[in-house]
């Protein structure tokens, strides 16, 4: 808990959702951060005689919530929007893959930080990279994506990503994408020691991420877990995303993906693993079994044409579900709060029509759902006592929401919601919808910039 010296910040007169386990909420409460933590939250005004308050926030109109986490993301793509447009997912990689081979450092940078960007302002308090394309000469883009994220005040997780299955192994990516087996082993636990921090309010760690089934060795999968638990870090990748994943498994090792992910040391509490559109009720009973996490990326599936991911049913297997971007290559929009109403939306599109998501069950899957996917479920994802003050002020007043009575209704079903304000680790991130430690008109700009810049390289190849 936060020693009693803590600077104070009280926050009252507003509607709170805890997304604790018994999804309280208050209709008009408080919450008080110390520090970097949670102090007290509850109904009512605030306790009396606090010390140490240096700010007192009138929150009439609002609903606090534990920040947005994004459990899947791919920065770099930032400077790559808006092309292959009518693409499934293998042709569509196959257009950009040449293109992403040209990345050098500072379009990493200028990429995270338009990402990050984008997604703070819009509610997210934990974002996290897999970033997996790391071209010869093209400079250090783990630490540079790691600096962008520092400077944004997010809490962050970089999954560093793999690729050493060219085009020439029956692989996706072009020949000169890719890592070695050995070089990509090295180059991440490098990375994990330099960067990883195991603390409880770290704002920076790392987890090993091999790219995909179709871009990545056996090998480098068995020996990636391997590396991973020896170092006490996650694992992530992608999986079961298309049907074309899924005969390229069967073709190449003679079996779906998730039995392929169990033969290669893939199922546990310390994996999650992205899409997981095309499951069957034994990948499911196998992902409930082992609490293998799941990030579930509504907007790109569908933009990707993948399908739609049986998310009611991964959640009554036992299942870690979160929220994810995806890259703005097949998301452009780049934000997650847009994400809770396409879960919802999408998921009723299933079989489970009408009962398949309700909007408490959306916004869990974007904050405590995410927490627990990304491994920090005690420090963040829920407004309680002893947490990590990782919170959101929605403005539910205005024209697009005050006639819908009840606020996480309105924040779900309705238009994307404004934020007042956005704590990280009890620093103010964002104020009335702008950024406060970085600039977005610059950032605008570099982005702008380095998206062209990485055009021309990639036409004269």
């Amino acid at each position: 808990m936060a020693p009693s010296a803590a600077q104070r910040i009280v926050i009252e007169n507003c509607a709170i959702a805890t997304v604790d386990r018994d999804d309280t909420e208050y209709a008009s409460g408080h919450l008080v951060i110390a520090g970097n933590r949670i102090e007290s939250v509850g109904a009512g005004q605030a306790p009396t005689g606090l010390e140490n308050v240096v700010r007192r926030i009138d929150a009439r109109g609002h609903l606090v919530t534990p920040g947005l986490v994004n459990t899947h993301h791919h920065f770099y793509q930032w400077i790559t929007r808006g092309l292959a447009t009518d693409h499934n997912l293998f042709n569509w990689l196959v257009a950009l893959y040449p293109t992403w081979a040209r990345i050098d450092e500072e379009m990493a940078y200028a990429a995270a930080q338009g990402s990050l960007a984008m997604m703070a302002r819009g509610g997210v308090t934990t974002a996290m990279d897999h970033h997996y394309v790391y071209p010869q000469g093209s400079g250090d883009l783990s630490g540079a994506i790691i600096r962008a994220a520092s400077e944004m005040g997010v809490r962050f997780t970089l999954a560093r990503g793999s690729m050493d299955r060219s085009e020439k192994d029956g692989g996706l990516p072009p020949d000169f994408a890719v890592e070695t087996l050995e070089g990509a082993l090295a180059a991440t636990e490098e990375t994990v020691k330099k960067h990883h921090d195991a603390s409880f309010d770290a704002m920076t760690q790392v987890a090993v991420a091999p790219c995909s089934p179709f871009s990545v060795s056996t090998e480098l999968m068995r020996q990636g877990a391997e590396l991973a638990r020896r170092l006490g870090v996650r694992l992530h990748t992608h999986g079961s995303e298309t049907v074309e994943e899924e005969k390229f498994c069967h073709e190449l090792f003679g079996m779906g993906p998730t039995d392929y992910f169990e033969s290669t040391g893939w199922l546990g509490e310390d994996v999650w693993m992205a899409h997981c559109v095309h499951m069957t009720d034994s990948d499911i009973a196998a992902f409930g079994r082992t609490k293998t996490g799941v990030a579930h990326c509504p907007s790109s599936n569908a933009r990707l044409a993948a399908g739609i991911a049986r998310v009611p049913d991964m959640l009554k297997a036992g299942v870690p579900v979160g929220l994810g971007v995806d890259g703005t290559a097949s998301n452009e929009s780049g934000e997650l709060h847009t994400e809770l109403r396409n879960a919802l939306l999408i998921n009723r599109l299933g079989a489970h029509r009408e009962a398949a998501l309700n909007a408490r069950q959306a916004l869990r899957l974007g904050t405590y759902g995410g927490a627990q996917v990304l491994g920090r479920a005690e420090q963040t994802g829920s407004l309680e006592a002893g947490k990590l003050a990782d919170l959101v002020l929605w403005k539910l007043d205005t024209l697009a929401h005050a006639s819908i009575a009840d606020p996480v209704t309105a924040l779900v079903f309705g238009a994307a919601a404004p934020v007042t304000a956005s704590f990280v680790n009890g620093r103010q991130i964002v104020e009335d919808g702008r950024l406060l430690h970085a600039d977005e008109d610059a950032i605008a700009h570099a982005t702008r910039a380095e998206a062209q810049r990485l055009a021309r390289i990639a036409a004269q190849r």
